[in-house]
């Protein structure tokens, strides 16, 4: 039966909604089954029975340098891989293609996998690319205090399971089973803050759900620079935005009374700001539905005021730092390029952020007061609520 998406959109392939949450595209493919426990570092399952009654197995977990990397529904298990410490840091995304020298992966059924190790709390970073997210990520890496978990697959391989016809149910289960494993500190009383791709950004709502603790920051850029982002990125950008507003308009995630046809006349940078606000229509529900819990950030911002930023995330996240401290982040995180190492300068951001915009400036304009138009007949506001930083004096 085909269902009628958001907007008019027919969708063959919708899918429910878990928990209330929705779900955004995967890239992620499949993950090849496989039952095999590397040699050494994980004990096999053993039956053990005393006078003809079973004892149940112990639960067991790699190291902390072991990160749960994927997961696969065929055998309802995880996939840990080595990851210390300093690699986490150091590649930009916990992807395959980061990753790829870890060596074999060690399997363990979930059911077996011992949740205890969690850290005891896990915080958020959501976010709509291009804004910055990684680069905050990163000055959550605290050793004694905290550590960070940049875009880990385990969530895409959630979110592709779910495309593929998952149980609702069990994907929820294995949502928390998978955040409970991945926040396993390096050292006893460590924060975990994850930030997953803005893919898995359907997930938020069930994350938050699962997790009553977490406090969760909603990163976004403003759509002039967003939109001048992408078409710096050229073909590869315009391609990405048009795969990513695909998997909303699976989700149901977009409300603008466009119809199929108005979808498919729409320019790349049309495609790209109903994309973002799509996503800006999702954050704004998340900061009214948690005020206490979540909070907004604009990407230029966070630039323009480190400082306090990092002060106010550190008291929604439940972490202290001196004044120094964050200094210290502010010198060494702020001040390297997240993904391409070398030196980092938010002026120089600003700078090539504005050359993109000059080049496309007529087709910018033009999006932009499309954008507000189609913003205004939908009710997404474009100023969202909840500020983690009052505005500057």
């Amino acid at each position: 039966m085909r269902n009628r998406g958001a907007g008019g959109i027919k969708c063959s392939n919708r899918v429910a909604p878990v928990n209330s949450a929705t779900y955004a595209f995967s890239s992620a493919s499949p993950i090849r089954s496989t039952s095999r426990y590397k040699r050494g570092l994980i004990p096999r399952a053993t039956s053990a029975k005393i006078g003809g009654m079973s004892i149940p197995e112990p639960p067991v977990a790699p190291a902390p340098e072991w990160l749960a990397h994927r997961y696969d529904p065929g055998i309802d298990a995880f996939q840990f891989v080595s990851a210390p410490r300093d690699v986490r840091n150091r590649v930009p995304f916990l992807t395959d293609e980061h990753l790829g020298s870890s060596g074999a992966p060690v399997v363990i059924p979930r059911g077996r996998c011992d949740r205890s190790a969690a850290a005891g709390r896990i915080n958020f970073i959501f976010h709509s690319a291009y804004c910055c997210s990684t680069l905050l990520a990163n000055a959550y890496d605290r050793p004694g205090r905290a550590f960070s978990l940049k875009e880990p697959m385990l969530l895409n391989d959630l979110v592709g399971w779910r495309h593929r016809g998952g149980d609702p149910r069990q994907i929820l289960a294995v949502l928390g089973d998978g955040l409970a494993m991945l926040a396993r500190p390096f050292a006893a009383g460590e924060a975990c803050v994850i930030k997953p791709s803005n893919i898995v950004n359907g997930l938020t709502t069930a994350m938050l759900a699962a997790r009553p603790e977490a406090g969760a920051v909603l990163l976004y850029a403003p759509l002039e620079p967003y939109l001048g982002s992408i078409a710096s990125k050229r073909l590869w950008g315009r391609l990405w935005v048009r795969e990513l507003l695909a998997s909303f308009l699976k989700e149901g995630l977009v409300d603008m009374g466009l119809d199929a046809e108005a979808i498919f006349r729409l320019s790349d940078l049309q495609v790209a700001a109903v994309g973002w606000l799509a996503q800006h229509a999702l954050f704004a529900k998340l900061a009214q539905r948690w005020p206490e819990r979540v909070r907004t950030l604009d990407s230029e911002v966070l630039l323009a005021r480190p400082h306090p930023a990092l002060a106010a995330i550190d008291a929604l996240f439940g972490l202290t730092a001196t004044d120094d401290e964050r200094d210290g982040i502010v010198q060494s995180v702020f001040r390297q390029h997240a993904k391409f190492g070398g030196a980092f300068d938010a002026e120089a951001r600003k700078a090539d952020q504005q050359s993109a915009s000059a080049l496309h400036a007529e087709e910018i304009a033009m999006v932009l007061g499309w954008a507000a138009k189609v913003a205004e007949g939908a009710g997404i506001a474009l100023t969202l609520p909840g500020a983690l930083l009052p505005p500057s004096a």
